[in-house]
């Protein structure tokens, strides 16, 4: 268990890979993330300490998500890594026509 300040610990950290898509041509842009994910996903979820590994999709912000949680310990080797295969994945996104706003972003959790 990590502590930030008193009392906030955690024992899991996330690494989010997210986008914005486009409902045009019959939502052609999501369908093509999702071939994205599908492609490499054995190999995510294969990374040294994975807990989970998430998908949003949220219809009305057209926001896709993947987050990937690791426990805390692990977490380091990944980032040592550069958190393969996230630079191809983002590049991957990057490609499709209708995908904006690729970002990343790290984050703690803790089950309350």
């Amino acid at each position: 268990m990590v502590t930030i300040a008193e009392g906030v610990e955690f024992d899991t950290v996330a690494r989010e890979w997210r986008c914005k898509w486009s409902a045009d041509a019959e939502k052609a842009s999501l369908v093509a993330a999702q071939k994205a994910i599908t492609e490499i996903i054995a190999q995510v979820k294969a990374i040294d300490g994975v807990k989970s590994v998430q998908r949003v999709v949220c219809g009305g912000c057209l926001d896709f998500k993947i987050i990937t949680s690791l426990s805390a310990d692990k977490f380091g080797a990944w980032e040592e890594n550069a958190f393969a295969p996230e630079v191809d994945f983002l590049s991957t996104l990057k490609g499709i026509d209708g995908i904006s706003a690729v970002e990343t972003q790290t984050f703690t959790l803790m089950p309350m």
